[in-house]
This record gives structure tokens, C-alpha cells and sequence, in this order.
């Protein structure tokens, strides 16, 4: 009977180890598929969260500069900051002590001002420190009211070896994020360097980026299409540094030969792209920058590419550019009437742009839309205003300035948005 005794309880604590294996197994491959920062994050609690059958779990990542632990994402609360040497998570912090509390309020060390501020009521902790490959402390994990008692050693252990599974993933996201912020800041200064060389097109990409990501979010776009489309719109006429000042800035119509010279500048963007060592995943942003003046039917330039042979973000783009470049003022006119700016996309539909996209164009918030098209001018913006046109699209406004006789309502949206459309800058820039 013995011996039938100490098999069972070895084959029950094989089966507990397995399980335990298989636990950490899903964890590990769960957390290693994210590289997006508050997503870890989130994902990182709510795994651990159902691993410990818990009610809450905060990751708190140590701001060395600022002497903070934070949280960007937590369990019932938005972002937390608290003194890097305060409550249970604290003092985890400072002295690298795994706390495991039956009773918070019954420990000196808790910090009931969260409990406070949120009516949560906080029974159990268990605290482990985050540590990175160095052996330096990086964070805290917090996971609070064990559904069914208090937490035991065997939570302990499993927090302990998920705190190294994620410190690590956690430090990948934090160089990823750092990365990506350095990029994007790098797109963001060629863009606006373009856009400076004249002061009339200031702005230009900036805007040109913002109505391509409205329109993909309209049409529904991946996230990874969404990110492709921006860095693409911003970068899309990089080109022009190769075109000359001259003919660049000039007043009055192009000759022939000035009007190929600037036709040149999308050819100069894909060449200038194709020598940047983009990652894989924004590896088609040389050819879909380059595309923004390709024509359905094979009239654009600068390769005179056909429907399919355009690139679907691309054919955003080519939309996108047009309407920004008839609703902004340049050197030889002011905004295009805008009823005849979208008469122009439509009649251009089917042989330049795909309709579906100038469909999308149309389904665009009208506050948005004066919002970033008034970019470089948002002081004069008026709350009020931008509430109303809210409730209005740019089919809205476009269907009440293409009535002979509007209703009152078409005609109070006409003058509220023709505030801004028809704007003159000349007296407050001065």
C-alpha cells in the first residue's frame, strides 16, 4: 500500500510538472508573437491573469529618469505612475524581494492611494521583480485577489519564470519602439525638408498622409497596411530635391519642357527609396511612393502604369495627392470651387482613379477634414464649428453646393465650411 501510495503522489507530481510545462510553453509562445509594446503588455497580463487565476495584473516598468514605476496599460486602470520606492511594488523595486501578502492592508508597505482613487478594494499580492539579461532590475510584476485563497509558492515559481520569459520580450519591444520612434522622426524631417523648399506647399506631405490614413481606415486596411500607406505618403515626393528651384516655386504656368522636369520627381523618389535598407515589411514603399502619379489607364507617369500594375496603396495616394493639390492655394491659383474638386475626381474615375477610393474620400468626417487641411493654420479654428461639421461628411457638403436651391440645413453647412475654405491668411499672418 505504501509503495501504490508513492507511485500516485509521483505520478501526480509528474502530471503537475507537465502541466505546469505546458502552461509556460502557451505563455511563452503567446508573448514572443507580439513586438508592439502596450500590446505585450496587455497580453503579458492577461496571460498572466488566467495562469494564476487572479482578479487583476499590472507589469510596472521602471523610469530610471523620473524615479517611476508605470504602467501603460493595467487591469480596471488607465495608466498608472507611482514612486519608484513606494507600496508593495517599491519596495519589490528597490530590494529584488519577491512579496507575497495575504492581507495588503495588514502590510505597511501598501500603498492604498490607487485602491482610493479607483474603489478597488485589494486582499491579496503577490510582487516578483522583472530583471533584464544583466541582472538589472526593470519592472515589477503585480498580480492582485487570487480568485480562491492566497497565492502559494507554487504561483511564486510560475511568476518568477514568466518575469524571465517577458523581461526579455519586453526589452525587445522597448528597443523596437525606440527604433521605430527613430525612423519615423527621420521620414517625418525628409518629409517637412521637401515641403520647405516652398513655403506654399508647406505641409503638403504631412496632409497628404493624414487623408491616406483616414481613407484606410474607411476601407478597412491591415494595421501593417495602414503603417506601409503612411511612411509611403510621407516620402512621396522625396523626389523633388531633384527638381529645380526654378521651376519648383515658379508663378504662372510650366513650359513643356519645365512640366518634365518636375514629371521627373516621382522616377527621383523610387530611385532615392530603393537605396534606403527598409525592413521587409515596408519593402514595397519605394514602388507605392513612386505610383502616386500613375493613371489607370496609362497616361500617368513617370512609368505609365495600367489598373493592376499600379500598387493598390498607391492608387490611395494618386487620390489623395489630386485632392490635396486642388484644395490647397499654389503659386498660379487659389482652391479649386470645391464642388468642381470632386467633380473633377469623379469624372476622372474609372480612367485615373479607382472609384473606390473616391468613394472612400467622400464617406471623410468634415471635421477631420478642415482639421487637417487647416494643418498650418489651427489657431483660427473654432471648437463650435469643428463640432458641428462633425455630423457631416464630404458628400454632405458636396450634395448641398450642387443644390440651385439648398434647404436651410445644406445651407448653414455651406457657411460653416466655407469659412474655412475660402479663408484669406494675408491679414492674420502679419
Amino acid at each position: 500500500m505504501k509503495f501504490i501510495s508513492t507511485f500516485k503522489e509521483k505520478t501526480d507530481y509528474q502530471q503537475n510538472e507537465h502541466e505546469k510545462l505546458v502552461m509556460l510553453l502557451n505563455v511563452t509562445r503567446n508573448i514572443s508573437r507580439e513586438i508592439l509594446l502596450d500590446r505585450l503588455l496587455l497580453l503579458i497580463m492577461d496571460e498572466v491573469k488566467r495562469v494564476l487565476d487572479c482578479d487583476r495584473c499590472t507589469v510596472f516598468i521602471m523610469d530610471r529618469e523620473r524615479n517611476e514605476l508605470w504602467s501603460q496599460v493595467a487591469h480596471g486602470a488607465k495608466e498608472i505612475r507611482i514612486p519608484g520606492d513606494r507600496g508593495i511594488a517599491g519596495h519589490v523595486a528597490q530590494t529584488g524581494i519577491v512579496l507575497n501578502i495575504p492581507d495588503a492592508y495588514a502590510d505597511d508597505r501598501f500603498n492604498p492611494s490607487i485602491d482610493k482613487k479607483t474603489g478597488y478594494i485589494t486582499r491579496t499580492i503577490l510582487a516578483v521583480p522583472m530583471r533584464n539579461k544583466m541582472g538589472e532590475i526593470i519592472g515589477v510584476f503585480q498580480a492582485l485577489n487570487k480568485r480562491k485563497g492566497s497565492f502559494n509558492n507554487e504561483d511564486e515559481e510560475l511568476l518568477n519564470t514568466i518575469s524571465v520569459i517577458a523581461a526579455t520580450q519586453i526589452e525587445n519591444a522597448q528597443l523596437y519602439k525606440e527604433q521605430k520612434k527613430t525612423f519615423e522622426s527621420l521620414v517625418e524631417t525628409l518629409a517637412s525638408t521637401i515641403d520647405a523648399r516652398d513655403p506654399l506647399t508647406a505641409g503638403h506631405s504631412k496632409r497628404i498622409a493624414m487623408y491616406a490614413e483616414n481613407i484606410a481606415e474607411i476601407i478597412g486596411l491591415s494595421h501593417q497596411e495602414k503603417e506601409i500607406l503612411r511612411i509611403a505618403a510621407l516620402l512621396h515626393d522625396l523626389g523633388k530635391i531633384a527638381v529645380r528651384e526654378a521651376v519648383l516655386t515658379k508663378e504662372g504656368k510650366l513650359t513643356t519642357k519645365e512640366f518634365e522636369h518636375i514629371q521627373s520627381h516621382p522616377r527621383f523618389t523610387k530611385r532615392i527609396l530603393d537605396n534606403i535598407n527598409f525592413s521587409s515589411a515596408l519593402s514595397q514603399v519605394p514602388n507605392i511612393a513612386a505610383a502616386h502619379h500613375e493613371r489607370l489607364d496609362g497616361s500617368g507617369y513617370p512609368f505609365g502604369l495600367r489598373d493592376d500594375q499600379i500598387p493598390k496603396l498607391g492608387k490611395i495616394l494618386a487620390v489623395v495627392d489630386v485632392f490635396d493639390a486642388l484644395t490647397s492655394k499654389r503659386h498660379y491659383r487659389d482652391r479649386m470651387e470645391f464642388d468642381k474638386v470632386i467633380k473633377q475626381l469623379y469624372i476622372s474615375s474609372g480612367t485615373h482613379f479607382e472609384i473606390s477610393y473616391v468613394d472612400a474620400l467622400l464617406q471623410f468626417p468634415l471635421d477631420k477634414l478642415v482639421s487637417i487641411m487647416e494643418q498650418e493654420n489651427k489657431w483660427g479654428l473654432d471648437e463650435k464649428h469643428l463640432a458641428f461639421l462633425s455630423s457631416f461628411t464630404i458628400s454632405d457638403v458636396y450634395q448641398a453646393l450642387s443644390q440651385e436651391n439648398p434647404g436651410d440645413d445644406q445651407k448653414e453647412l455651406m457657411s460653416v465650411f466655407q469659412i474655412y475654405y475660402l479663408r484669406e491668411y494675408l491679414a492674420e499672418s502679419v
